[in-house]
């Protein structure tokens, strides 16, 4: 059985040759206490390419709240290049602030719908807690690669090596760098190469006291209904997207082995990348070595994180009547940011976060068209279900090009040591009029929360597949009657449905369908029940109806391997499945003997199994059900009655 890891991005015969970037150190500083009023300086950002300009800082004052909270510094900005963009824009968040070549803050925050030019700095001296927090994201079951301390154990190689370095450069450029992690008996083939990132979408942060953090967040690759569908899962964590012109390209994907930063250069932190992005841009505050402190303010705030780090290109700026805004690309991976706290985010150059790549391949038979989208997700266990099904979601609405009425075929595999296999495997059908979309990739969200959600360890998470065949059509169908090859039975006997269905638009179709009576059933009439798997359980109707608390109590006492197993045995929207129908509702009195004589039946039956030698206890479900899977999703639900008789 293999050993499961999430996959750290690298390339081993690569890196070797990659010398590691120039060092960069942190200037002296001031404290809030060393600073006052009238006190002028300047601040580094990028507001076009990646060339770091300045502009003009004045100091209004410093703000203190009180005990627990954290100070801020008033400021004013002016200079050309304020003039330009018409004030602090979303997108300058980060910007190291210099009073006498000595760092004050970071550019953080401003109030909206007021002055653009009026600011808040984020003091230094908070930022700096943020490296002194515990990192226990990112442990994998293997080794990670430190670039650095390898680009040194091979200094001496890189002169003779050099005509390698440029071969691998350029097999680099015709391929996605990014060769999956290693297992003890596989290895998981390179990516295919990404499609080239376009310009980031920006989005609106607010804080509660009114206070604006810039901030550009983008989301690229969504279509508008995909968009929509992400943007909604992603409220509940209040965590919000938005998107500027329409759908573009996701982002490079591609890993920088020699990566430099500078205060005041541009820098990206992303939850996922590829055909499908999503994440937020700003400026770097400080570096320390392959340190780095960016933003100012929060990304998530979530703490301790496992995100992608990414350099970034400004394309330009938009200004706006009281605020403005930073677009930019999301380049090249360049390390992880490892934390997201309160006064700003931190990372590490050149170590690679955790991921979980996932594939979605849509067959549209309608179109005739076949076409695979590929994204990496940073492990999140908060995000991912919320990504890989807002991924599938967005690959099918790209695929399919409308809205209305389809069926799809979905199948997906999660592969994860949270199972015993190691495999997660599901495959359903789906029909909606409007959009089947939304109710295709629910399950597939559903099972990555089960994966997320496991109480007993942090599970493993190697990759996500998912492939959807997409019908145009209505493909549902009706039972029409089911007829049993003998009325009369015994507990225990299988009796043979003629069942017949009428698929919507089209001639009947016959299925035969066996079904055992089950060993405790009484004597007398049996009512069965055939469904759509998709359909709730008359039994548990009749259950909710009459006011009984139907919520699952009793998972929590179930290991996340039960939970599994219980969601990949649910019933299946193109299955028939056959069971007793719910009882009629009797006096107390009936109940309590009905109760008696199925525990009566039930010691027999285990004494009858124990003579036999039959030593293995068996678990006997309460309502005993046959499935039979069909090409149609299953609308509706018959009964069919049965007389049993006595085991003689």
């Amino acid at each position: 059985m293999h050993k499961f890891m999430k996959q750290i991005i690298f390339v081993c015969f690569a890196v070797i040759f990659m010398s590691w970037g120039h060092a960069v150190a942190m200037p002296n500083i001031l404290t809030t206490d060393q600073i006052y009023p009238g006190m002028t300086g300047i601040a580094k950002t990028v507001v076009k390419g990646s060339d770091i300009t300045t502009f003009d800082v004045e100091i209004i004052g410093i703000v203190d709240s009180g005990k627990g909270a954290a100070k801020a510094i008033m400021a004013r900005a002016s200079g050309p290049v304020i003039d330009a963009a018409g004030g602090i824009l979303q997108g300058m968040s980060g910007s190291p602030v210099y009073i006498n070549d000595k760092l004050i803050g970071a550019a953080a925050s401003g109030f909206k719908d007021m002055d653009p030019r009026v600011f808040f700095i984020t003091p230094i001296s908070d930022m700096l807690e943020i490296w002194k927090y515990p990192d226990k994201k990112n442990k994998t079951t293997i080794e990670q690669i430190d670039l650095k301390k390898l680009a040194e154990d091979n200094a001496k190689k890189i002169e003779e090596d050099m005509e390698k370095v440029k071969k691998a450069e350029a097999n680099l450029k015709k391929s996605d760098p990014a060769i999956a992690a290693l297992t003890k008996k596989e290895s998981i083939a390179a990516d295919k190469k990404i499609k080239k990132n376009q310009p980031a979408k920006a989005a609106n942060g607010k804080t509660a006291e009114g206070i604006e953090p810039k901030t550009t967040v983008f989301v690229s690759g969504f279509g508008d209904a995909g968009f929509s569908f992400l943007k909604k899962k992603l409220a509940p964590l209040g965590f919000e997207p938005s998107q500027l012109g329409g759908e573009t390209a996701g982002a490079s994907g591609k890993v920088d082995y020699n990566p430099t930063l500078e205060p005041g250069s541009a820098v990206g932190v992303a939850l996922a990348y590829g055909d499908f992005s999503i994440g937020a841009t700003g400026t770097v505050t400080a570096v320390d070595g392959n340190r780095i402190l960016a933003f100012g303010h929060p990304f998530t705030h979530k703490g301790n994180v496992n995100y992608f780090m990414t350099d970034a290109d400004v394309i330009g700026t938009i200004s706006g009547v009281s605020n403005g805004m930073k677009i930019a690309t999301v380049g090249n991976i360049i390390g992880r940011i490892n934390q997201d706290r309160n006064a700003g985010i931190a990372g590490i150059l050149g170590s690679y976060p955790s991921v979980v790549p996932i594939k979605v391949t849509i067959k549209n038979n309608t179109m005739g068209t076949s076409e695979t989208y590929e994204s990496r997700m940073a492990y999140d266990e908060d995000f991912l279900p919320i990504l890989s099904a807002g991924i599938a979601y967005a690959s099918l609405e790209k695929s399919a090009d409308r809205l209305g009425e389809s069926t799809a075929k979905v199948h997906f595999e999660i592969r994860t040591d949270a199972v015993a296999g190691g495999k997660m495997v599901r495959d359903n059908m789906f029909y909606n009029a409007a959009d089947v979309g939304q109710v295709a990739v629910s399950e597939l969200g559903q099972g990555m929360s089960l994966v997320c959600a496991n109480t007993d360890k942090e599970s493993d998470i190697l990759d996500v597949k998912v492939d959807v065949t997409l019908d145009g059509d209505r493909r549902t169908a009706s039972i029409i009657g089911a007829v049993p090859d003998k009325f009369k039975v015994k507990p225990g006997d299988v009796v043979n449905f003629k069942t017949t269905i009428k698929p919507y638009r089209k001639a009947v179709e016959v299925l035969k369908i066996p079904y055992t009576i089950p060993k405790m059933q009484a004597a007398g009439t049996m009512n069965l029940e055939f469904r759509g798997g998709g359909l709730v359980p008359a039994t548990q109707l009749l259950l909710m109806q009459t006011g009984i608390d139907m919520s699952p109590e009793e998972d929590k006492q179930k290991t996340t391997a039960e939970k599994i197993k219980d969601f990949l045995s649910t019933d299946k929207n193109n299955e028939i499945v056959i069971t007793p129908a719910a009882p009629p509702i009797v006096s107390e009195e009936k109940q309590k003997k009905m109760i008696e004589e199925a525990i009566k039946r039930s010691e027999d039956l285990g004494k009858e199994e124990a003579g036999a030698g039959n030593k293995k206890k068996k678990e006997m479900p309460a309502y005993p059900e046959a499935k039979f899977a069909t090409s149609y999703v299953i609308d509706n639900v018959i009964h069919v009655s049965l007389q049993v008789e006595k085991k003689s």
